[in-house]
């Protein structure tokens, strides 16, 4: 079961079905927060709805495909950051994430993605990370500058959103960049974390 701490506050876990109810209440408390950029919200209208997204997560995980990570920040459910899917062939994987509004601001999306990509990289031995948002969505991109990640390029009118079509940019992050920006940005952990982190499940079959 995928369990890693961020910092001293905040830390990642699998989501699964104890987590329903606080899942869903977190998204129905901030569901024109989130709507704007994440129409799937509409979606999530009943705790039963939820479940059943769950349940699809988990099939993802169980497949080796990826998962959902919840965000708690202090003992709260806040967010979440997943694995859109991971091709193993390819030693590639992509990104998407959310936080509710009451945490905006504290750095806490971008130390959990940190930690994913480093989970990514050193534990799965991915080649490649990317994010892809929305060009006007100005938060999620400077998460991913924050990063390190690079503008790639932009595919237009890739997405529908409510009653219009926006373009994407499109960041990717090497494993070989990422060393020196680990160095440069991460806050050092304790010995007891670090080997907890590294101690998460690796891909079966060399995948």
């Amino acid at each position: 079961m995928f369990y890693c701490p961020v910092n001293q506050d905040t830390e990642l876990r699998l989501i699964d079905p104890q987590h329903t109810e606080e899942v869903y209440q977190t998204i129905a408390a901030n569901r024109e927060h989130l709507r704007k950029w994440h129409p799937w919200v509409d979606l999530m209208l009943s705790p039963a709805a939820m479940d059943r997204a769950i349940a699809n997560w988990l099939q993802q995980h169980a497949s080796n495909r990826g998962f959902y990570a919840g965000i708690w920040h202090q003992g709260r459910f806040c967010g979440v950051i997943n694995h859109l899917i991971v091709d193993w062939v390819n030693r590639w994987t992509a990104f998407s994430y959310w936080l509710d509004a009451g945490h905006q601001g504290k750095g806490i999306m971008t130390n959990s993605c940190r930690t994913m990509i480093k989970h990514s990289f050193q534990v799965w031995k991915l080649n490649r990370i990317t994010i892809e948002c929305a060009t006007e969505n100005v938060p999620s991109r400077a998460i991913a500058e924050r990063l390190g990640f690079k503008l790639e390029g932009v595919t237009r009118q890739v997405e529908w959103i409510h009653d219009h079509y926006v373009d994407h940019a499109i960041y990717g992050l090497l494993r070989t960049d990422f060393p020196n920006q680990s160095a440069a940005r991460e806050q050092p952990e304790p010995a007891s974390v670090e080997k907890r982190a590294l101690a998460m499940r690796p891909p079966p079959n060399g995948g």
